[in-house]
């Protein structure tokens, strides 16, 4: 299998392995929809949607697809790939000529996959966008002949990124796809889709694997203790894998808590102000479910600060959801995490080393102000 210099990893492997072992099923559900030209895959994010979206054109491109098992009929090219002829090195390579994969500039330069006149120039920021020029340009080759003489394949994702004139650019495609050609959708929002899109495609759902199977592909890939980092990305092993590289590891997760209850931004600093305000609405959501009796899904629970003030923390809450509205926003990193954090800081009361849960606070003993993120501007 070919992988990008993210780690995303692209089609069947020479030995016919998939990448992402949980996505047999929905590639066999969606290869029995053998009249279907336009398909929609769906499901939480970091499922693989994209991953997944590769898999399906490989096997659509294949010039040796697997037999297929009996009974269930499908139609020749609608096979697994073999992951070994000169159409499943061309997906791999990312050098096929009938497969267009239309991305975001945004989610190209994360995955590597931007040319160098692609990328930004000076200040100016990528597009999370799927231009109406970029749909525009797919549609004309769509309309050129095939260049290996089989089917073409047009891959849009995330489909929800088009707004509304790039989405009813494609209308007519989706409708009535010129000669051969086959179009799969990735969403993890397909309801942000418009109705007329969605009304064209046939879906396919993608569920995340089970936990047991994610741990043991999680260790296949070198992460010998998986389950917290499972834990933080709500079961998602790709997601978990990110973390992991990041520098996010089970003892620092097992710390973080507690120091940001302490008001100590360091452990948060130098990283994106996306994934800082993510990690900290996590572990906000577990603080109030502590507070309430309830229990976290995020943190573990022996890891997590006791005696939360719980109207600080739903304050703290919207403060981070400020923040996240604007997480474009030109911040002064370092002034809005230690903001993010000091206001952490006056939800939990002072209180002794190893205070237990249901121990009542000081009156009054709160530490750390309340920092505005106007500061942080």
């Amino acid at each position: 299998m070919g992988v990008t210099s993210s780690g995303l990893l692209i089609g069947v492997g020479p030995q016919g392995q998939l990448p992402l072992p949980w996505l047999g099923e929905g590639l066999a559900r969606a290869r029995a929809l053998t009249q279907a030209h336009a398909l929609l895959a769906h499901g939480p994010a970091g499922v693989g949607q994209l991953e997944f979206c590769l898999l399906l054109a490989q096997a659509w491109l294949c010039e040796r697809p697997a037999a297929p098992a009996a009974g269930q009929g499908l139609g020749a090219g609608q096979g697994a790939a073999c992951g070994h002829c000169e159409s499943c090195h061309l997906v791999r390579s990312r050098s096929h000529p009938d497969l267009l994969v239309v991305l975001p500039e945004a989610l190209r330069l994360q995955i590597g996959w931007a040319d160098d006149d692609e990328k930004p120039k000076g200040e100016a920021k990528p597009s999370r966008e799927i231009r109406i020029t970029q749909l525009r340009e797919a549609i004309d080759w769509a309309q050129r002949t095939s260049g290996r003489g089989r089917a073409k394949v047009l891959l849009i994702h995330p489909a929800d990124a088009m707004n509304g004139p790039t989405a009813n650019a494609l209308l007519k495609t989706l409708e009535e796809p010129p000669g051969q050609l086959r179009i799969v959708l990735g969403s993890a929002d397909p309801e942000r889709l418009l109705p007329t899109v969605r009304s064209r495609c046939q879906r396919v759902p993608l569920a995340l694997p089970p936990a047991e199977q994610a741990a043991a592909w999680l260790r296949a890939q070198g992460l010998a203790e998986p389950g917290p980092l499972l834990a933080l990305a709500g079961g998602s092993p790709l997601e978990a894998l990110a973390l992991a590289a990041e520098g996010l590891t089970p003892e620092v997760l097992a710390e973080l808590p507690r120091r940001v209850a302490a008001g100590d931004p360091a452990p948060l600093q130098g990283r994106p102000i996306p994934r800082v305000v993510e990690l900290l609405l996590k572990l906000a959501h577990d603080a109030m479910a502590l507070a309430v009796g309830g229990a976290p899904r995020h943190f573990a629970a022996a890891s997590l600060p006791v005696g939360g003030d719980l109207a600080a923390l739903v304050a703290w809450q919207q403060a981070l959801l400020r923040a996240a509205r604007h997480d474009e926003h030109p911040w002064n990193a370092g002034l809005l995490i230690e903001s993010l954090v000091g206001q952490a800081a006056a939800a939990w009361p002072v209180a002794p080393r190893g205070a237990q849960r249901g121990e009542r606070p000081a009156p009054g003993a709160h530490g750390g102000g309340r920092a505005s993120l106007h500061s942080a501007r």
